[in-house]
């Protein structure tokens, strides 16, 4: 049996509330297909399995609210058979019910305050129990009876049941005002923790673009206006073909240790119309072509606002990229998202005094910084990944593959 469990979604989640399941009790779940949406401090987010299975009982309710780590659903392995017994279930935490191990078939048995079981659950493929008249019912009343619990003799759903759920009132994500403050808290509170527990250094380049800007502007003027590029997916690449050279920036700090990836995923953070911030991630960004990632940046950008991201986005991020873009300050230095080890920012692209060759010139500059951990790696290597970074960006044509 596989018990699916409410992921975290982000260093600042500590729980969420389920407001659909996108499976029902039979169904075949395939890896990486989204099951479930759940509300969180900063968005609705489809959650993702990644375990193949059958869908055996969904323990969650919609509405419900649970801290990360729970149990939501219970999922049959390829090839396992359902138990047999009345009720196969993992309450959720916090419940009063008390939990007993069946015997024989390794499965759990959850027993109510009132000692007694609940009803059982239809096994996958089985016929479900439920009167005409509440047939009838639901279908007038647009309830989804395959979702429902049956009250009624071996779990049989009665009228009762169809007449309850119709009356429960449909999960609702909470009124902006009070989403904005949750995600106030919730980033304060993430931040806080990343101040206290990692030990933060800062160093920072001044990187001239003007060999990359008349590059992307040569390069743009030979594209449709729907496959140009921004500045900003250059810089993403460029940060994600410098880390290369310096692993120690990408991956993880877990129970005392630094685990490197073996992929970069760039955490790209984005500002919210309505305020606040989400960094979801483009996956595997260094093996991406420049158009792929501009692609997907523009995509990621676009379903971020619009709250449609997926769980392996907001979970999968290795080392996160914050730009302010043309309306920010010269400079940012951002404090590092845990258990991430590194965060790289870049300031506003602007015209300053820049010395060349015993000469003085207006050229177009940006400041990179770098936040690191200094539990992994040390200000020198930090100068140099900006110096190699400095060095990419200065021959943006080797960065277009």
């Amino acid at each position: 049996m596989i018990e699916f469990r409410l992921p975290s979604l982000g260093a600042d989640m500590d729980e969420g509330t389920l407001l659909e399941w996108k499976v029902k009790p039979g169904d075949r779940v395939e890896k990486g297909q989204v099951i479930a949406i759940v509300d969180t401090a900063k968005a609705a987010i489809d959650v993702e399995c990644w375990q193949e299975g059958t869908v055996h009982r969904l323990i969650a309710e919609p509405g419900q609210k649970m801290p990360v780590g729970t149990v939501m659903a219970l999922l049959l392995e390829p090839g396992e058979t359902a138990p047999a017994e009345a009720a196969t279930a993992t309450p959720h935490t916090g419940s009063n019910e008390s939990r007993e191990v069946a015997s024989g078939s390794g499965a759990l048995r959850e027993v109510g305050a009132g000692g007694t079981a609940p009803p059982p659950v239809p096994r996958a493929g089985e016929r479900r129990r439920i009167s005409p008249a509440a047939r009838k019912r639901a279908a007038e009343l647009g309830v989804a009876v395959e979702k429902l619990i049956g009250s009624g003799p071996q779990g049989a759903v009665t009228l009762e049941d169809v007449e309850k759920a119709a009356a429960r009132p449909a999960p609702a994500a909470p009124p902006p005002g009070d989403r904005f403050l949750a995600m106030r808290q919730t980033i304060a509170a993430a931040m806080s923790r990343s101040k206290r527990e990692i030990p933060h250094y800062y160093v920072s380049e001044d990187i001239p673009l003007a060999r990359m800007l008349a590059w992307l502007q040569e390069t743009n003027a030979q594209r449709p206006m729907t496959e140009r590029l921004l500045p900003a997916a250059v810089l993403l690449k460029a940060v994600a073909r410098a880390l290369a050279n310096y692993p120690e920036l990408n991956g993880h700090y877990r129970d005392g240790a630094f685990q490197p990836a073996q992929a970069v995923h760039l955490g790209v953070a984005i500002s919210l119309r309505e305020g606040g911030l989400i960094a979801p991630a483009i996956l595997d960004a260094g093996a991406k072509p420049l158009t792929k990632l501009m692609q997907e940046l523009a995509d990621l950008v676009r379903r971020t606002r619009a709250g449609s991201l997926k769980s392996s986005e907001l979970s999968a991020a290795t080392i996160t990229v914050t730009n302010l873009g043309d309306q920010g300050s010269h400079g940012v230095f951002g404090v590092i998202t845990p258990p991430q080890v590194a965060l790289v920012g870049f300031g506003r692209i602007a015209e300053r005094p820049w010395a060349e060759n015993g000469g003085l010139k207006a050229l177009p500059v940006v400041t990179a910084s770098l936040s690191a951990d200094h539990r992994v790696s040390d200000g020198h290597r930090g100068a140099l990944f900006l110096r190699e970074l400095s060095d990419l960006l200065q021959q943006p044509e080797q960065l277009a593959r």
